[in-house]
């Protein structure tokens, strides 16, 4: 079986990129702070993330493999959180670390700061990265900005924003590339949501019944809109998922599953030298991946997009897989996809493409 995959690149260090993110919108910056940041600003949550060993070792990793882009620099950290990457950044020499962190963890990432004596080096600054005002350029930015595959509530807005108005022009991004990936994969999962849809409208059903029999309101005219709402709560929907590798080899298409990967490399084609030049490159490239794992893998773990009903497929099938992702009018940090899959018999014959809309929330 062969599948005709589509996969974006995301490249933080191509100066070309939206600094919006394409979507064309003004954030309310009240709404998204209760949407979004308030739930950084607890350090029960900080903590899966830094129990997260996939994720630490590879940021870990990739600073004290290549202290030489750190050494007598500046270094500015997105989205500090704890301010594990700022330290990190000053105890592989950095002269001056700016930590911007747009929540009262900031006061945690104070603290933590001087707790190893690294204030002298490390600034923490509250605020969020669009508004501060740094007194310099600086040499490095880092930040551990994905979300779930990859763009669900990222920060890779103020990424570009950071990068944009104060990274020098030689200077370099940790991360400097991300992957998407896609595959189809079988799952069990795809009949217990069928079930529990059904369930939800057997309920509903009654429901109604029982309310014209004792109180005497028809509510069936709003049947329609509530099976919509619960297909899309359970059928349109991705799922979080830790999918097994063995998964991947889908004869029975399920789905999909989605993940992602960055590098900390410095290999841009010569127009766009900028974040790492050919003469300053990483002494060792470093990959944190959050592809299905025989272990627990990572906090990320992998999108499930079911199909129903399932379809079956046969090797030497050939899978022509258009996949596309937007951002939610309603929330930007949430995603809408619309995934096609046509199906190529090796005889020849092409079956009805497979076309479903999912919500990333």
């Amino acid at each position: 079986m062969q599948m005709g995959s589509h996969t974006n690149g995301v490249v933080p260090g191509d100066r070309a990129a939206s600094s919006n993110g394409g979507s064309g919108t003004t954030v309310d910056k009240g709404v998204d702070f209760a949407n979004y940041f308030c739930t950084y600003s607890f350090l029960y949550h900080q903590k899966e993330m830094l129990s997260d060993r996939v994720r630490m070792d590879a940021y870990f990793n990739s600073i004290f493999r290549n202290k030489h882009h750190f050494r007598g620099k500046t270094v500015l950290d997105v989205g500090t959180g704890s301010g594990i990457l700022a330290i990190w950044s000053a105890q592989a020499g950095a002269r001056k670390v700016y930590a911007v962190e747009a929540t009262k963890m900031s006061e945690h990432a104070r603290t933590l700061v001087k707790a190893n004596n690294l204030q002298h080096v490390v600034e923490v600054i509250e605020g969020s990265i669009e508004d501060i005002v740094l007194p310099e350029k600086v040499d490095v930015i880092i930040s551990e900005w994905m979300g779930y595959f990859l763009l669900r509530e990222s920060m890779f807005d103020s990424v570009i924003c950071a990068r944009d108005r104060w990274l020098k022009p030689t200077g370099v991004m940790y991360p400097s590339h991300a992957r998407m990936w896609m595959a189809p994969i079988r799952s069990g999962l795809g009949d217990q949501k069928i079930n529990d849809y059904e369930g939800a409208m057997d309920d509903w059903y009654s429901f109604v019944k029982e309310t014209k029999s004792y109180y005497g309101v028809d509510m069936s005219v709003l049947t329609r809109p509530f099976s919509d709402e619960q297909k899309k709560y359970y059928l349109q929907t991705s799922l979080w998922s830790n999918l097994h590798p063995h998964q991947e080899r889908a004869q029975g298409l399920c789905g999909f599953g989605g993940w992602f990967d960055v590098h900390f490399r410095y290999d841009f084609p010569i127009v766009l030298v900028r974040q790492g030049s050919r003469e300053d490159p990483a002494q060792q490239e470093i990959e944190l991946t959050t592809a299905p794992s025989t272990d627990n893998g990572t906090h990320w773990g992998q999108q499930v997009f079911l199909l129903h009903p399932p379809t079956r497929v046969s090797g030497g099938d050939d899978l022509n897989v258009t996949f596309s992702m937007t951002r939610s009018k309603e929330n930007h940090r949430l995603m809408e996809v619309e995934l096609s899959c046509e199906i190529r018999q090796p005889s020849g014959q092409i079956l009805p493409p497979c076309i479903s809309k999912f919500y990333i929330e």
